[in-house]
Formats: structure tokens, C-alpha cells, sequence
């Protein structure tokens, strides 16, 4: 991972921005003014600008009507809000309601297994406005030791879910989508357009394990500078990390951005 201030890429005319939620845009569970001021920039400069998060979408609606963006992706990509211009956000799913009602009681089964099993582990305090996946937390309000949270992602692959580890919970769910079929999901659902032809011009900011197969696919990635509590356990690394963590770390690679744009 370079230093920002390593920043090699040539001016372009960027399209726009991914970004993670927690402990990306958020510094102790809540978005700071310099990481909203950021939205805001990339907003006036002209860029899309989309989150795509592992928490809830009873969680994430109201970020998505308040936060200057085009959409905010939740669930792992399983779903998203769109804004409107009467206030009241729109939900899109890429599952439909009915494969949505069989997976919701399956991950139940699996969620009552895993409390049942693991010594400590306990469901997200968000877990009420989940709809696609379950979370056990790991690192928001309760600590889970690493050996702990290993059990906890081997019992989901186990009964055939899909698992990652984000920075502050266990995610997992029934179904092939994750945080870049979201993206490629949801850039076609606003704009008709193919992310696939267009990765030079978009960027992707992150913090976590669970962004890695975003830093994979995405030429110009970055990760904000916590993202070293991770490091020993990533595959596939951002290109670049800010000097700061979290929100002012997110602010700092906007303005970078924003210098090196036509």
C-alpha cells in the first residue's frame, strides 16, 4: 500500500466514488463533518458517489435521504435505497420476495445456532432492520476473540452462507451477491451503465477484510489508514492508505481526488 501522497494517477475525467460506511466514512459510529463535507465536495465537483455497507436497510434508509449521494447500497449488495425527491427513499432488492422469506428463516436456523454454540457471541444490536443476512458482532459493542470469530464464520460456510468479517461485525447470507455485485447491480439500475467498462474512472475506499474484493477489481482503491488492523489478513490490499483514519482519512483522499480530475 503507497502513501497517499504517493498518488500517481494522471488527471481524468472521474465518474465517481464507493465507499464504505463504518469506520470509513464514520469515526466512533457516527459520520464526522470533515467525512460529510467530503460527500458534499464530490458531490458539487460532479461525481456520483455511492456507500455500499454491510449494515441493515432499516439501518442505512435515513443516511440515504440526508448524505449527498445517488444511492446507498446495504445488506452486502443484496439491496439499496434510492432517494426521492418527496423524502421518502426508495428499496430495490436483487433478490425477489419470495427467495428473500425462505432465506430469512433458514438464517435464523443458522444465527440461533451460532449463540447457542459460540461462547460470547450475540446478534448485531442493529440486527432488527436486517432483511437479507444476519450479523454477530464482533467489535461494535462486544468483543469477540479472533478464535471466535474463525467459529463463527466456519458455522456460516458450513450451512452454506456466504461469511465476511467487516470491521465491527460477522456477516453472513444466502445468495452470490456481495459488495461488487452491489456495485455493478446498482450502477445498472441508476444509469444503465457497465461498471466493467468504466473501472479506470471510479475509485473505491475502504477499511476492511470484507473490502477486498473491491481493492481486487479496482485499479485505484484506497484504504484508510486503520485498515492496517488488517493487513496480515488481506489477500488483495488497497493501491493507497491515508495518513489519517477513518472520516479524516476519508476527507483527505477527496481532496486528493479532487486535485487530479478534468
Amino acid at each position: 500500500m503507497l502513501d497517499l501522497s504517493h498518488w500517481t494517477c494522471p488527471p481524468q475525467p472521474w465518474l465517481g466514488v464507493f465507499t464504505d460506511i463504518d469506520d470509513t466514512l464514520t469515526t466512533e459510529g457516527a459520520i464526522t463533518a470533515d467525512a460529510l463535507q467530503a460527500l458534499t465536495a464530490l458531490k458539487q465537483a460532479g461525481l456520483m458517489v455511492i456507500p455500499i455497507t454491510g449494515r441493515p436497510m432499516g439501518w442505512s434508509r435515513d443516511f440515504a435521504q440526508t448524505w449527498p449521494v445517488d444511492a446507498l447500497v446495504a445488506e452486502n449488495g443484496a439491496a439499496a435505497w434510492l432517494p426521492q425527491a418527496n423524502g421518502q427513499p426508495r428499496a430495490i432488492y436483487q433478490q425477489s420476495e419470495a427467495v428473500r422469506t425462505a432465506n430469512w428463516t433458514r438464517m435464523q436456523e443458522v444465527a440461533a445456532r451460532i449463540v447457542r454454540e459460540v461462547t460470547g457471541a450475540a446478534l448485531a444490536q442493529d440486527s432488527a432492520g436486517r432483511e437479507t443476512d444476519i450479523a454477530i458482532d464482533h467489535s461494535e459493542f462486544t468483543h469477540l476473540p479472533a478464535a471466535a470469530i474463525d467459529e463463527v464464520v466456519r458455522i456460516m460456510r458450513s450451512a452454506g452462507m456466504v461469511a465476511t468479517v467487516s470491521s465491527i461485525h460477522i456477516n453472513g447470507w444466502f445468495g452470490e451477491h456481495h459488495k461488487l455485485s452491489g456495485a455493478r447491480w446498482i450502477l445498472r439500475e441508476l444509469c444503465a451503465r457497465q461498471l466493467d467498462q468504466e473501472w479506470q474512472q471510479w475509485v473505491y475506499v475502504g477499511d476492511s477484510t470484507n473490502d477486498q474484493v473491491m481493492f481486487e477489481h479496482f485499479p485505484i482503491s484506497v484504504g484508510v489508514a486503520n485498515i492496517r488492523r488488517f493487513e496480515s489478513q488481506l489477500s488483495h490490499r488497497p493501491r493507497y492508505i491515508t495518513p489519517s483514519e477513518r472520516g479524516a482519512g476519508f476527507a483527505e483522499f477527496t481532496g486528493h481526488l479532487l486535485k487530479h480530475r478534468v
